[in-house]
């Protein structure tokens, strides 16, 4: 392939299926010599690691024992109802349900079970009901590949709808007086592309705004305080809001503030003002600003909450008298509040490392939003807070059935020096009793873009690794926005390597901690964390044990040069547009995990992917093993697993999920013990 005036040669291309666009709505299109070859591979994976069978067996089962199997969320009230999510025992999906407000007989809302039967595969990924609470409407997955049918249950007789909604991204809202239903279309490139409306119990679709930017995802949702229909246009770097008035929800939709390249803002409705977050002039952690409700243009904005560098505003909640913020800085999170006076009050939490989430009011005339907060050591507490009296209720602790003991546990955060003098933040998690001295294995995981930051949480599967003398890590990377948006910015297009030194310098720091030592580290990470792992794989392979990399984004410049794909246009931000731009070009090849495949000890490799996933495709990893397992010089395998039935996210059912996190951490047991040598 020529581009650029530049030459690359790729023998693996034959692996990309022309006809994707139609296997990611029907996976049984796929060619036949792609399909064989996919099956050989699995089957060579199942093979070569058939020693881990009962490893991955017991795994399985600690998991699911660490899972309450009858279970239900905390209830969310909104007028005379309240709406919860419940799960029963045995059962792989939840059942959506809603009970009188303060307790009483609970209905069925949809049962995804019952939607599953019968499927491969079945997710569904958002649900919503009308205003009025006449109608409930839900979004399926059936393939995978984010392409989603929505549909409408009239809850006055358990009927569902006819008509149902297609070619959807699931992304849905009734309109304030409850007669229109809102959504986004996905086009045949699996991108939104347009808002349509219609009436809420079926009728004559109406378009409602189409983007003509291939690079701008779009979505659409209501105010806070039911005043106006929100859509939302962004990519990682520039943004635009339209609103649709309440009472004029047929109305064309108007512009907040006409998009600028490089600036950020979101906007939501606070019964008199717009609050908006925004990075407009030089804001890089963000601000809250206020603007009146007919002029909400830049030109009326007055700051509420000033900007304060490294103190990034993550998110905003409303409610009738309050605003929530959550803010992040070295890797931490906290919360404030603050009244329509000024007066703020903060919640956050003395320890090394932690995770406090927002949740926010689940109605608008209320003096109650909820909070979540856990640590790697400790199971999530679901707490409703009155923003009046700061009194906390605890709703809900998370419980772990087989039993857990936080105080076997040590969590640390230590800093690790990159390169530039930069300290990139390390959560650690290991067992009172495991040895620091370099004895024992360390799975170090990773992601690193978008600005998506890796919160210091509980995750009850880490437990099968640390329970077993492993310790595992957490690099708070360049890329993603852990210390504040500017950590974000300083690893994107011509300096993402950051990103990847960063992990690097994560892995040197804690063989020098002595909490992990040379070639007794897995490293994971998946998606924009596989590129992480393809690159480090390729910079410092003797680092590592093993690598997984989870639906890897591994062929950059192939991908990234491919317009027909569903992320390449808007990912260009990103990593820089390599068919016009010869500096990005060529900056993207010098790291591509797939064009630097060479000649070198490489370890024990791990890559998955999903047939059906729109995200990164099937071929990625696929062509990506195959291009390394000739090229290592050590010996050590080099494994493909590639679900036939599933997108990018994995299984769907609970239970199926936990298999696959089970193979995953079978793998780095098997790569550390070298178990390939005793099969």
């Amino acid at each position: 392939m020529e581009q650029l005036g530049r030459v690359r040669v790729d023998d693996y291309q034959w692996m990309k299926d022309d006809n994707w666009q139609g296997v990611l709505r029907d996976p049984t299109l796929i060619k036949a010599d792609v399909k064989e070859h996919l099956e050989a591979e699995n089957a060579y994976r199942e093979a070569m690691m058939a020693s881990t069978l009962p490893l991955q067996a017991a795994m399985f089962e600690e998991m699911k024992g660490r899972i309450k199997e009858a279970d239900s969320s905390v209830p969310s009230p909104d007028g005379p109802w309240e709406y919860f999510v419940e799960y029963r025992t045995g059962e792989q999906h939840p059942r959506y349900m809603r009970q009188p407000r303060g307790g009483g007989v609970a209905d069925l809302l949809l049962d995804a079970n019952a939607l599953a039967e019968g499927k491969a595969y079945s997710q569904v990924s958002a649900t919503g009901h009308s205003p009025d609470h006449a109608l409930f409407a839900y979004s399926e997955d059936a393939q995978g590949s984010e392409v989603h049918q929505s549909f409408v249950k009239d809850l006055a007789n358990g009927e569902v709808l006819p008509d149902p909604i297609g070619s959807a991204t699931g992304d849905f809202t009734f309109s304030p007086d409850s007669q229109w239903i809102f959504w986004t279309n996905r086009d045949d490139n699996g991108r939104p592309d347009k808002i349509f409306r219609r009436p809420a119990r079926g009728g004559e679709t109406s378009l409602v705004y189409e983007e003509s930017d291939d690079g701008m995802f779009i979505s659409v949702g209501r105010s806070a305080d039911d005043a106006f229909v929100i859509i939302s246009i962004a990519n990682q770097e520039t943004s635009e809001a339209r609103f649709i008035p309440a009472a004029d929800p047929t109305a064309a939709p108007a512009v907040l503030e006409p998009r600028r390249v490089g600036r950020l803002y979101d906007a939501d409705h606070w019964g008199d003002r717009w609050v908006i977050r925004t990075n407009a002039d030089d804001s890089i952690d963000f601000r809250i600003v206020e603007a009146p409700t007919a002029a909400p243009g830049k030109a009326h904005w007055t700051d509420l909450v000033p900007h304060t560098p490294g103190r990034y505003i993550e998110s905003v909640a409303l409610a009738k008298n309050h605003i929530g913020r959550q803010e992040r800085a070295d890797a931490n999170t906290k919360i404030v509040i603050r009244d329509r006076a000024g007066a703020e009050h903060e919640i956050a939490v003395d320890e090394p490392a932690y995770s406090l989430s927002l949740r926010g009011a689940s109605e608008f005339d209320t003096t109650v939003m909820r909070y979540g907060y856990n640590s790697p050591s400790t199971p999530t507490s679901t707490y409703d807070y009155d923003l009046a009296t700061r009194e906390r209720t605890l709703r809900k602790v998370q419980e772990v059935p087989s039993g857990h003991d936080a105080s076997d546990y040590v969590v640390e955060r230590l800093n690790a020096p990159a390169s530039d003098g930069q300290l990139v933040p390390v959560t650690v998690l290991r067992r009172k009793s495991t040895p620091v001295d370099g004895s024992a294995p360390l799975l170090l995981y990773g992601y690193g873009s978008y600005g998506i930051p890796m919160p210091a949480s509980f995750s009850t599967n880490r437990l099968s690794l640390v329970d077993r003398g492993w310790i595992y890590a957490i690099a708070h990377i360049r890329g993603g926005s852990d210390k504040g948006w500017g950590w974000f910015l300083d690893a994107r297009r011509i300096t993402k390597k950051n990103t990847f030194t960063d992990f690097i310098a994560a892995a040197e720091h804690l063989i020098d901690r002595k909490y992990a030592a040379t070639g007794k580290i897995v490293a994971q990470g998946g998606s924009a964390g596989g590129l992480l792992m393809g690159a480090v794989n390729n910079m410092r392979p003797d680092l590592w044990a093993g690598v997984i990399g989870q639906v890897p984004f591994v062929d950059v410049i192939n991908t990234m040069s491919d317009t027909s794909l569903p992320l390449t246009p808007p990912e260009w931000p990103e990593w820089g547009n390599p068919i016009e731009d010869p500096e990005a070009y060529d900056y993207m090849m010098s790291y591509s995990p797939y064009d630097q495949v060479g000649p070198k000890a490489y370890p024990a490799i791990l890559a998955t992917g999903g047939l059906s996933d729109p995200r990164v495709t099937y071929w990625e990893p696929q062509k990506w093993v195959a291009k390394l397992r000739p090229a290592t010089t050590s010996g050590k395998p080099v494994l493909l697993k590639i679900n036939m039935e599933a997108g990018h996210g994995g299984a769907a059912g609970r239970f199926d999920y936990l298999k696959e996190v089970a193979h995953d951490y079978a793998f780095a047991v098997w790569a550390v013990d070298k178990g390939w040598e005793q099969a």
